[in-house]
């Protein structure tokens, strides 16, 4: 249609295209497609020149409106891109939730940028991406050494984090530096269900020490999970940086084993196209950095 309009004031294909930066040709294959939608002739000969007719005339009148209203949509979808305030969602497995959510509020707070939208999702390793289905943003969790996320998604690092072996205050192995895989494979352990990625590092814990580990409970929630070892229920893999600390239970970093999480912020490509949510990404990016100083 737009090519209709500039032919209507310009009176040539050649004029045209010069215009536009096309190829004649391109113009004439252009009105050829727009003229089969169209079931009364919209351009005729006039000597040697392509012409509009009355009904092309107005088509080309009806462009002028057309483009206008998508000039407003442009304007409107580049105002929606930049509003500072836009809303925003974050989703956020369990101990990730409990260490970036409360830096996040009180980064945001009053700061007229963007109002956040939080929500838990404990899920097992293949269901974080279905999550950017309904979140901007999805903090998720993989093995060091795990297979990457699917290409559909963007992801960007927050945290390399370490796993420690957690241990009541009081138990044996708690006065040592490090703790081998043999020293802890016949002890009872504390896991998370199947499926989630702290399981790959129990079964090298148990492949390195040549011995199937006694898993008595399985709970995924860190917190629940200090309680039960302090309690005496056994020993368990916790992160280093994100899980809460408990008075009653110590950590200790294994030997021979690369016991490591990633931490990821997974989002769609065109999420980011909006300056709220790139806000909210940074914001978690100084969180991580806030997080992982603790540590130092």
């Amino acid at each position: 249609m737009r090519i209709l309009r500039e032919l209507g004031d310009l009176g040539s294909v050649s004029a045209v295209a010069e215009a536009l930066h096309v190829t004649p040709s391109a113009i004439s294959q252009q009105l050829r497609l727009l003229q089969r939608a169209i079931p009364i002739p919209l351009t005729e000969r006039a000597g040697r020149r392509v012409v509009l007719t009355d009904a092309g005339q107005a088509l080309a009148a009806a462009a002028v409106e057309v483009e206008t209203a998508l000039a407003r949509a442009r304007t409107t979808i580049t105002d929606f891109a930049e509003q500072p305030d836009g809303d925003v969602s974050v989703a956020a497995f369990h101990s990730a939730a409990s260490a970036f959510f409360p830096l996040l509020l009180r980064s945001m707070a009053g700061s007229g940028g963007p109002r956040l939208a939080l929500a838990d999702e404990d899920v097992a390793q293949d269901r974080f991406s279905a999550l950017t289905r309904q979140y901007d943003l999805v903090l998720a969790h993989r093995l060091d050494h795990g297979p990457p996320w699917p290409r559909g998604v963007t992801s960007t690092m927050l945290l390399r984090e370490p796993l420690d072996v957690a241990l009541p205050v009081g138990h044996p192995l708690a006065s040592k530096v490090l703790l081998s895989p043999r020293e802890v494979a016949d002890q009872p352990w504390i896991t998370v269900h199947d499926g989630f990625p702290l399981m790959s590092t129990i079964e090298a814990i148990a492949g390195a020490a040549n011995r199937r580990l006694d898993i008595v409970h399985r709970i995924n929630e860190f917190s629940v999970v200090a309680e039960a070892v302090a309690a005496g229920g056994g020993l368990a893999l916790m992160p280093r940086w994100t899980a809460r600390p408990h008075p009653d239970v110590v950590l200790r970093p294994l030997s021979g084993l690369h016991a490591l999480r990633h931490i990821d912020v997974l989002h769609r490509p065109e999420r980011t196209a909006r300056k709220a949510v790139r806000t909210v990404l940074g914001e978690l990016r100084r969180a991580a950095a806030e997080i992982q100083g603790r540590d130092r």
